[in-house]
């Protein structure tokens, strides 16, 4: 094979090898087909990477802190490593801290438990819900949600005349995402944390569709804290990381009561405890820690840096032409967007088809092509409705059509792709999106428990 033929090869493969990539499913129309995976937004495949390492230490598995044998040591030692890994992944200043939890929304329930009282939360309604719904748990808290904004400087202007008129002036946290799952778009968050410290408030960023797409670096954002998972960034153990600031973590009750936790409990002559809660990341770490999900979070870190986010970025880039390109060739094809087609974004579309309920085309797509997508409001109802200009008050739930195939429905598709995905993927998507507007499925479906499936014969 010529040296031409070889780097011609490469840009066509996958950067990072993930789990799944030879596995086949079969097609209502007869025969199997490679599965093209194409729901990263919602779980990414494993890193093939993640999985040896994982693999390589499960014998060595242990009890994690305390524990005097050798396997509980070195449990130790990795559990305490993977911290400082996925600190110097983040940027993260010399006291800040790493809590492993178990998902975003985990981390941010953490963040909103340990606010001072009082605090004023300002996010915006196109958040995802888990950054925009645990600040209501907190009866001490008030919530103020502000309008989607249609370009990146007027979200900026919005959060700075928001923060300006706010009272009592007191504490205040601003809660944004990085990359909006929905759209792909990216925000601007070193201008929002900006913002967000000129008017004396602090900043948590939702980096669960950004840290496997752009490098996160808590210092250089100007953030004060940073929320992700796991199972996004390549490494599906169920982990999952709040990064920053330690002074309003240490100051709260612990997340979780129990061992781990507790530096000294002991008993008090009126009967009670007193309790003596540590101070570092382990207040709110309680119970036996998820060695391997942090070790696996730490892996997909090493190898997304060891990878180059300049060249991943480089590959996505590509990848996102050519599924924006191919969908701009359908007429019938609107893709939603909030800051219009030239906003950067991450391998994140959402998309309605005109004459088609959307969770009848994604089972077609997955059915007849063997491409598995998403369909419905993505967790994000607020920030979807917006986006298809509907009233509040219509009906639509994430991932249930709302209507026949064929009717309109209140759910849109969502296509998201990244360092594991082969062009062969996303060049089949464009395919048969332009087959199924063009020529309709080839098989009947029905809903089945609120999901369109097909039906058992194709006519």
């Amino acid at each position: 094979m010529s040296v031409a033929a070889v780097a011609a090869d490469r840009s066509v493969c996958a950067p990072l090898p993930v789990l799944g990539r030879d596995v086949r499913v079969p097609l209502v129309t007869g025969g199997e087909v490679d599965y093209a995976a194409l729901d990263y937004a919602a779980s990414a495949p494993a890193l093939q990477r993640v999985w040896d390492d994982v693999a390589a230490y499960a014998p060595y598995y242990g009890s994690v802190h305390r524990g005097a044998g050798y396997l509980s040591q070195l449990s130790t030692d990795l559990f305490e490593n993977s911290r400082r890994t996925v600190a110097e992944f983040l940027g993260c200043r010399a006291d800040d801290q790493v809590v492993f939890t178990r998902s975003t929304t985990d981390s941010l329930n953490l963040l909103a438990a340990a606010l001072p009282q009082g605090t004023r939360v300002f996010v915006f309604e196109t958040e995802h819900h888990a950054s925009l719904l645990p600040w209501e748990q907190r009866a001490d808290v008030a919530v103020t949600y502000l309008n989607a904004p249609r370009t990146p400087q007027q979200g900026v202007d919005t959060l700075e005349k928001a923060l300006a008129e706010r009272e009592p002036y007191g504490p205040a946290l601003v809660c944004v995402t990085g990359a909006s799952n929905v759209t792909g778009e990216l925000w601007p968050v070193r201008e929002l944390a900006a913002a967000a410290h000129a008017h004396g408030a602090r900043i948590v960023l939702d980096a669960a569709q950004l840290v496997p797409h752009h490098p996160v670096d808590l210092a250089e954002l100007d953030a004060d804290w940073v929320a992700f998972s796991g199972h996004k960034l390549y490494a599906p153990f169920g982990a999952g990381v709040l990064a920053g600031r330690a002074d309003w973590l240490q100051a709260a009750a612990p997340y979780l009561a129990g061992g781990g936790a507790s530096r000294k409990v002991s008993r008090r002559t009126d009967g009670g405890v007193d309790i003596e809660w540590h101070t570092t990341a382990a207040r709110h770490e309680a119970g036996s820690p998820n060695v391997i999900g942090a070790y696996a979070i730490a892996s997909a870190c090493q190898a997304l840096t060891e990878a180059g986010f300049p060249e991943l970025i480089a590959r996505e880039q590509e990848l996102i032409d050519r599924v924006r390109a191919g969908l701009a060739e359908v007429p019938e094809v609107q893709v939603l967007s909030l800051f219009g087609a030239d906003a950067a974004r991450v391998g994140v579309l959402s998309f309605v088809v005109e004459g088609w309920n959307s969770s009848h085309f994604a089972a077609a797509l997955s059915a007849e092509y063997g491409i598995g997508v998403r369909d419905g409001l993505f967790c994000a109802h607020p920030l979807v409705r917006t986006l298809l200009g509907s009233e509040p008050q219509d009906p639509g739930e994430c991932g249930a059509p709302e209507a026949a195939p064929g009717e309109r429905s209140l759910n849109a598709i969502r296509v998201s792709f990244g360092a594991g995905t082969p062009h062969e993927h996303v060049d089949r998507f464009v395919r048969a999106v332009k087959e199924l507007v063009t020529d309709g499925a080839r098989w009947n479906y029905r809903t089945e428990d609120g999901r369109c499936v097909p039906a058992r014969s194709a006519g």
